[in-house]
């Protein structure tokens, strides 16, 4: 189990943060409760925004979840090879599976330093806003029912809405549209 970390290293610790979409991304998954079970959320962000650009739901913590929320940050976003994706050490993100889809599209994987979960403050906070936010105060009544109050959350609130101070108090979408102008 050493050996399947060794080439895992943390290309975001001396660099500068990102100055336009598309040259960072964290990834990161979490536990949300329905019912008397758990379900599993994998979200990507855009660093440079907070944007959320990529997540999938579902009943397993699998290489397949966290397949499926970067394959739809690629589908979303078509970022250019050198992109730096970025996660914890969990053997969701180090699997050979997604490390081969990295690759493909000329993306390279970073990862947190033992023990430093700090390293990836920026998907730990955007669980923290999205628990307190919308999972706490709500009740779910399945997973169709909590998928619904996730896209909405997501897609419409968090990204266009929800202001965030290291964004000058803009919303992701309005930060981006700094960029194009």
């Amino acid at each position: 189990m050493h050996r399947f970390y060794q080439k895992s290293v943390n290309l975001r610790k001396d660099l500068p943060k990102p100055t336009a979409p598309n040259q960072h991304w964290a990834a990161d998954l979490t536990y949300i409760r329905v019912g008397s079970r758990w379900l599993y959320l994998a979200a990507v962000i855009d660093l440079y925004s907070r944007r959320v650009v990529g997540w999938s739901l579902g009943k397993r913590k699998t290489v397949s979840l966290t397949q499926a929320s970067l394959q739809m940050a690629l589908r979303n976003r078509r970022p250019k090879p050198g992109l730096i994706f970025h996660t914890d050490r969990g053997v969701e993100y180090r699997a050979h599976e997604l490390q081969h889809l990295l690759k493909r599209h000329g993306i390279r994987a970073s990862t947190n330093r033992p023990g430093m979960c700090t390293d990836n403050a920026e998907m730990e906070s955007f669980f923290h806003t999205l628990k307190g936010e919308l999972i706490k105060e709500n009740r779910f009544y399945g997973e169709m029912h909590l998928r619904d109050k996730l896209a909405g959350y997501i897609q419409h609130f968090y990204n266009r809405f929800r202001l965030h101070s290291s964004l000058n108090y803009m919303s992701p979408v309005e930060y981006e549209a700094l960029v194009g102008s």
